[in-house]
Order: structure tokens, then sequence, then C-alpha cells
């Protein structure tokens, strides 16, 4: 493919009014300087959002559609409805921000699961040692959100409704990009992150 005008293609995309230009901007950014192997899939997971709405999306940049958008719960420890709050740690049943690659699906302990390798050192390079997976859940399932008395939440994990599950685990694995953004701590993850480069987007 050949270099992204992210502007132009967010227009084409008719994007405005489902994906927060900022997340989906970094995401480009990302995306074009990992170069993954899968390099037509992007999904990018807005923590920003409640849990309450669709904040998940699969996106095909060659062919410009949005393939997905769905519910995607968050860690315990990183909030309540939005999460705020983010971790590298082990145990800390928090969510972690930053670019990830799909790597293989397996069959465990919640049925089909993919596998992600976080690339940040020190932001999501204990993706692998966390157990941390996209996998389905039965919570994740938007009837059951609206009706809980509380709010579900995983351990850490991405983990989204049973009836995308795995479409979407099929359609990313093999090497694609997963890029978690939240607003409220994107300026430090940013500033972090050995990938995006802060100055071009708070300089």
């Amino acid at each position: 493919m050949p270099p992204i005008d992210a502007v132009q293609l967010y227009k084409e995309m008719e994007l405005e009014d489902i994906i927060d230009w900022r997340a989906f901007e970094q995401a480009i950014e990302g995306y074009e300087k990992i170069n993954p192997e899968k390099k037509e899939v992007l999904t990018l997971i807005d923590y920003s959002k409640s849990s309450k709405e669709e904040r998940m999306y699969v996106l095909d940049l060659k062919e410009k559609q949005l393939l997905f958008t769905t519910h995607v719960l968050h860690g315990a420890k990183s909030g309540y409805e939005t999460p705020t709050s983010f971790s590298n740690e082990v145990n800390s049943n928090k969510s972690s921000l930053g670019f990830f690659l799909a790597e293989n699906s397996y069959h465990g302990e919640f049925g089909y699961a993919l596998r992600l390798n976080g690339l940040e050192k020190g932001i999501n390079d204990k993706a692998k040692e966390r157990a941390i997976v996209i996998h389905g859940s039965k919570y994740a399932n938007p009837k059951v959100i609206n009706s809980a008395k509380r709010l579900p939440r995983s351990l850490g994990c991405p983990a989204i409704p049973y009836d995308v599950n795995d479409d979407i685990i099929n359609t990313i694995k093999g090497g694609s990009l997963v890029y978690i953004y939240a607003s409220k701590a994107n300026e430090e993850y940013v500033y972090k992150s050995n990938i995006l480069d802060a100055d071009s987007f708070f300089g």
C-alpha cells in the first residue's frame, strides 16, 4: 500500500461520527511505522468511550471499509464505566494502552481466543506474561451490559461478545495491528511511546 493520507482516508471511510479523529490519526501513524504483516487490517479500541457503547473497530484500510464495530470490556481496576487508569503490571487487573500485534489464535479457558504481543516497553510489553488476549465473553453482550446492576469488566483483556468473537479473531489474527487508545491518559502515553511522535500531536 502507498503512504496513507490519514485525513483523506478518515473522510473517505465516513468515520467522522463513528471514530474519534485523534485516536484514528495515532493508529494510522503507528500503522505506517510498524508495517505489520497483514497490512490491510487495523483494529482500534477507544477506551475514551463508555463500556455501554461500541468502541472496538476493525478497519480494512485497503478496501476502505469498516468491517466490525462492537462492545469491548476493559480491566476491572482501570475504572468503572470509562477506564482512566492503565497498567503493564502482572495481576494489576488493568487494561494497557498502545500498539499490539494480533498473533496466533488458540482454544483456551474462554473458548476461541487471540494472543496479543505488546510492542511498547514499559507500556504493554508484559501482555503475554499477563495473558492479555482477545476472547469472547457473555458479559460483553450489549444486552447484558445494559441490564446489569453493576457494569461487567475483565481482568485486563479486551473481551468481546461471543457472536462476533470468532469472525473478528479470524479477520485480525496472524500479524495485524491493534491500537488501544484513551483520551484522558493519551498525552502521558504518547510521551512514553517509542512509536508515536509526541511533538506531532502535542508540540
